[in-house]
């Protein structure tokens, strides 16, 4: 029982009073296709623990010997290809989302991208050699570059507004628990002196797209999908089953109206294109906005401690180093609910400000400690380097990793947005390749290596502080805004730093109805609330928040 001093209305996970039928459907479909961000976690989190298991290594070396162990490994240009190729394929799989989504549909989407997914795993899983290993890689990467776009645009269109923010973070904490699950997994089969010890690992993964493809075949096309396809009554009926109402329930048929109506507003702005981006004071300021949110992301480092922490924390002279990815996936999971919460409540500038700095401090404490005791010569600068990046997680995934992904789904107009959101996620991937293709470079000892071992961070604490910088200068504070509110106030604010005093002045539905933008012509409800199933964005527009439970 929710006690009388607390109400979870204030970060929009009560449902608003008033609102007939019952939200249960709706969410519980939203968070099962969540469950796609584990394949998404999982996918890129078990390839650290894999490149640093012995029966791998004998498999799949080519004869180098690593000077560390002393034992068969591979070469840094092997282990930058086997880890950025599946970035690579991302990068393309992240593309093509937005077409496939607008041609097939966005649940048959799904579906073909958990094809192209398993066939990649099925590649990795019988591979005893370099070349179709990665083959396999690019596959997987693919599907899952389309899965990091397609579900949270599934997601949003199904999701009730008024815990659409949750719905979509808890994809986020999906990807959060397939990264544990890697850690767990690999820690388990790591130590088999067979083949078992990798292919288990990897084939894993069927069982995870199985689920998800056997739960599509019951889910139902997104009602905005239908709407714009010209089927009204099959979006009514989508629509009745997510919402449990009538096809002819009054509320019912007003949301629908909502969904028509911002989509004929959607078409009243013209014919939507790429080169809309070109135009710095309409779309390109946002396109810059949220490609280098997504970018700088990555330039945090995270995906340095889950794609080579295993390697590193060997290195380093950790002597657990498979429990130390345990523990370090354990935190990036429990550190993602205070994001969740925070993020309505501090709002976006706020907290992705206290993330940059956070991790900064962090960062420069595990570059320091790492640097000073190298090796195994100080435990109890191993301990406090593990303890640092624990905290450093604890950073990212409470402000950086789930609030990227809500910024971006606010920042883009109707009419461009699944192609401003394929192009910011493509760009994440982007810089998620560069990373990982470039790290082994630095990191590794070895002839043409930078050796930089634990200095690594101060590079990207580095990165950190230009992340405060640019937050400060290009995020807006859209923390309460409607998608239309949000156009408005870039349109009238030139400057981030001042988005926090912005007042919207125009009402969007009202100018719909005013237009005539409502394509049945009828008169809506001024107390119903404008649905934009678009939006990944966490506000709750125009709906009393108070709470009498």
């Amino acid at each position: 029982m929710v006690s009388k001093g607390f109400s979870f209305r204030s970060i929009g996970i009560m449902k608003p009073e008033g609102v007939p039928g019952s939200s249960a459907t709706a969410i519980g479909v939203g968070l099962f296709v969540a469950f796609g961000g584990i394949l998404f976690g999982y996918d890129t989190g078990t390839i650290g623990g894999i490149l640093a298991m012995p029966y791998w290594l004998k498999t799949f070396s080519t004869g180098y010997i690593n000077p560390l162990t002393k034992g068969p490994g591979i070469t840094a240009n092997q282990s930058s290809l086997i880890v950025s190729i599946l970035s690579a394929g991302t990068f393309f799989g992240a593309l093509t989302a937005a077409p496939t989504a607008d041609f097939t549909g966005r649940r048959m989407a799904l579906m073909i991208t958990l094809v192209v997914f398993c066939f990649g795993v099925l590649l990795q899983t019988i591979s005893v050699a370099i070349p179709l290993f990665v083959a396999g890689r690019f596959l997987a990467g693919f599907g899952v570059g389309l899965i990091s776009a397609l579900i949270p645009l599934y997601q949003s269109e199904t999701a009730p507004k008024w815990i659409r923010g949750t719905v979509v973070g808890a994809y986020q904490l999906a990807i959060t628990i397939g990264l544990l699950i890697a850690a767990v997994v690999d820690n388990a089969t790591k130590d088999r002196a067979d083949s078992g010890s990798y292919r288990i690992p990897i084939a894993i993964q069927f069982f995870w797209a199985i689920i998800l493809g056997v739960g599509l075949l019951f889910l139902p096309e997104t009602p905005r999908y239908l709407i714009r396809m010209g089927r009204d009554e099959k979006a009514a009926k989508s629509l009745s089953r997510l919402r449990r109402l009538p096809i002819d329930n009054p509320f019912l048929i007003d949301e629908l109206a909502d969904i028509k109506a911002n989509y004929e507003h959607e078409l009243s702005l013209g014919t939507s294109s790429y080169k809309d981006f070109l135009t710095w004071h309409t779309l390109g300021k946002r396109l810059m906005t949220g490609c280098l949110l997504q970018s700088l992301q990555q330039l945090t480092g995270i995906n340095f401690i889950f794609y080579y922490g295993t390697s590193f924390f060997t290195n380093s002279g950790i002597q657990n180093p498979f429990v130390t990815t345990m523990i370090t996936s354990a935190v990036n999971v429990a550190s993602t609910f205070p994001g969740l919460y925070l993020v309505e409540t501090w709002g976006r500038r706020r907290l992705l400000l206290f993330g940059a700095i956070g991790m900064f401090v962090s960062q420069m404490i595990v570059a320091s400690a790492g640097t000073a005791f190298p090796g195994t010569t100080n435990m109890s600068a191993q301990k406090a380097l593990v303890a640092f990046v624990c905290v450093y997680i604890f950073f990212f995934a409470s402000s950086w990793g789930p609030v990227a992904w809500v910024v971006t789904g606010e920042i883009f107009p109707l009419g461009v947005r699944a192609k401003g959101l394929s192009m910011t996620t493509a760009s994440n991937w982007l810089l998620n390749w560069a990373i990982a293709y470039s790290t082994p470079y630095l990191v590794n000892p070895g002839p043409g290596n930078a050796n930089l071992q634990a200095k690594i961070f101060f590079l990207w604490g580095g990165c950190c502080l230009v992340c405060a910088v640019f937050v400060w200068a290009l995020i807006y504070e859209t923390k309460g805004l409607s998608l239309e509110e949000v156009d408005e106030m870039y349109e009238k604010v030139d400057k981030a730093w001042k988005s926090n005093g912005f007042v919207p002045s125009r009402e969007f539905r009202q100018e719909d109805k005013n237009t005539g933008a409502v394509g049945s012509g009828e008169k809506l409800k001024d107390d119903v609330p404008v649905v934009d199933h678009s939006s990944e964005h966490t506000e709750v527009n125009g709906v009393t928040t108070e709470s009498s439970e």
